[in-house]
């Protein structure tokens, strides 16, 4: 019993210090959109910082487009709009900047990282398609959820019925709203 509290104590303490890696298991591009209490297409704010007690987030106001699952008004609210509240000092969040059109799978939630399996959720739109490489660093495998049971390592989604590579918005809502019907 000692020994198990003594080791609670250490992992705790590692974590408290940011010295542990965070180990990301990579989900399915359904798995995600499943997982996913909110669903939306939007532009990323100009992003801003928000402490609540000892904590301090990056906070992205988001203009949603398009809410394809879920209520958005549920997401964490920054001045009145729905916003991606991420931890600050945690590492491999994905590189973000305002004024970015994203679809993005979340949880309606405060955590380190709002995006379904930290950081996998998040779908760039780059010049009218989605884009294939992530947005975060290849380690976390933001965007990278595939239809098979490992990430694509080029970053991209593909279709879970077809296997085949998605490059439009349309067919991305298409893909997640079908997933979302086989839950």
């Amino acid at each position: 019993m000692r020994r198990a509290l003594l080791a609670g104590a250490a992992a705790l303490s590692l974590w408290g210090t940011g010295a542990g890696a965070t180990a990301v298991t990579p989900l399915t591009l359904a798995q995600q959109a499943q997982k996913a209490e909110v669903i939306v297409r939007a532009t990323l704010g100009t992003p801003t910082t928000a402490k609540e007690g000892d904590v301090t987030y990056t906070v992205y106001p988001l203009s949603v487009t398009e809410t394809i699952a879920g209520d958005a008004a549920s997401l964490p609210q920054h001045m009145g709009k729905p916003a991606l509240f991420f931890l600050q000092g945690v590492q491999d969040l994905p590189a973000l900047s305002g004024g970015q059109e994203v679809f993005a799978l979340l949880y309606a939630r405060k955590a380190d990282s709002p995006l379904v399996g930290f950081n996998q959720g998040l779908y760039p739109v780059v010049n009218g398609a989605v884009s294939v490489s992530p947005a975060g660093s290849a380690a976390t495998g933001a965007g990278s959820a595939t239809g098979t049971e490992v990430a694509a390592p080029s970053g991209a989604a593909t279709a879970p019925a077809t296997g085949t590579t998605i490059t439009t918005p349309t067919a991305l809502r298409d893909a997640i709203r079908a997933a979302r019907e086989n839950r």
